[in-house]
Parts: structure tokens; sequence; C-alpha cells
């Protein structure tokens, strides 16, 4: 039914990931799906942004994301289930939409919401839009 299932994940903030995970999980190893794990960084490239921050600032921070999301798969990705680790900068929902156009994804896994309200305001819309915008199913997980 499945062949490749899109899990958005927060490395600074577990809800994002902490239900969803498992219910991804037990869907690839059912369906014998690949895992395709994206985190999305702020967008540093607008000029007024950009200005504040060093010249290499995002070059070292997708760098330090790479390595935290591999570590996050090691400790969290059963060996058994084929994974892809991604990072994208931007919006959170457009990326995520943007990703699972581009790696022809079956399936969006994400979690509604956490028990923070700051990061509920934030993520709460993004899975909202997610779910309207998104061409494949998305199964929000709570």
């Amino acid at each position: 039914m499945y062949q490749k299932i899109l899990l958005p994940v927060d490395l600074n903030e577990e809800g994002s990931w902490k239900k969803a995970l498992p219910t991804a999980v037990t869907l690839c190893q059912t369906f014998g799906a690949s895992l395709h794990i994206v985190t999305v960084l702020p967008e540093l490239k607008m000029p007024m942004v950009g200005a504040y921050f060093p010249k290499n600032f995002s070059a070292k921070a997708h760098e330090a994301m790479k390595e935290a999301q591999h570590t996050f798969i090691q400790d969290n990705i059963p060996q058994d289930v084929k994974t892809q680790s991604i990072i994208v900068d931007g919006s959170p929902w457009e990326a995520i939409i943007k990703v699972g156009k581009k790696l022809d994804v079956d399936l969006i896994v994400m979690a509604s919401h956490t028990r923070h309200k700051l990061v509920d305001y934030v993520l709460g819309p993004n899975a909202e839009h997610v779910v309207h915008h998104s061409k494949v199913s998305v199964m929000i997980v709570r």
C-alpha cells in the first residue's frame, strides 16, 4: 500500500515526532516502505535576515543538523527500516510538501501538536496547511 513515507521531525521539539514516529515505523515495517525523515531549517538567505549571521552560518547549521539527524535515526529507527535523512530550508509546511512531491511519497505522517502552547501555535498551523495543500495522503497522529 505504501512505498515511501515522509516524517517531518523538529529535533528541538520531541512533541513533533514522539507519537508520530512509532506509527511511521510500524507502517514502514508492515508495508516494506522506506522512511524519509525531513527537518526544516528556517530560511536565512533573505538579505535582511542573513546580514545578522556569519557568512558560513547556514552551511554550519546544515552540517550540525545533518549530524543530529543521523544520531536521531540511529537512536530511534530500527535498522530494518530503510531510512533517508533530508534537511531543507524554508517554511515548514511548504518545505514538507515540496519534499514529498520531489520524493514522490505515498504518505506524510506528522504530529498534530504538542503540549507547549508556543509550539502548538507553530506546529498546529503547519499540520493544517500540509493537510490542505498536499496531493498525497496525510496521517495526523495525536
